[in-house]
C-alpha cells in the first residue's frame, strides 16, 4: 500500500484496479476511460499506470453524468 507522500505539493499516485475500487467501477471501466481519454495516467510503476483519485472521480463524475441518472435503490 502506498504511504502519504512526505511532499504535500505531490499527489498520492494509485495503481488502477485501486483506482477503480475507490470509485465503485470495475478496473475494466478505468482502462475504457483512458482509451477514450475521460482519464489519464499520472505516472506509471514498472508497467502498472497510477492515477490521481481525484482524477478518477472527476472521470466517474462525468461518466455517470453522461450516461446514466441518479442510481435508485430497488425495492
Amino acid at each position: 500500500m502506498s504511504r502519504p507522500s512526505s511532499h504535500p505539493d505531490r499527489p498520492t499516485l494509485i495503481p488502477g484496479p485501486l483506482a477503480a475500487q475507490e470509485a465503485g467501477v470495475a478496473p475494466a471501466t478505468i482502462r475504457k476511460w483512458v482509451q477514450l481519454g475521460r482519464l489519464r495516467p499520472a505516472g506509471k510503476a514498472g508497467r502498472a499506470q497510477l492515477f490521481r483519485l481525484e482524477d478518477v472521480f472527476a472521470a466517474e463524475r462525468a461518466a455517470r453524468g453522461t450516461h446514466r441518472g441518479p442510481r435508485r435503490a430497488d425495492g
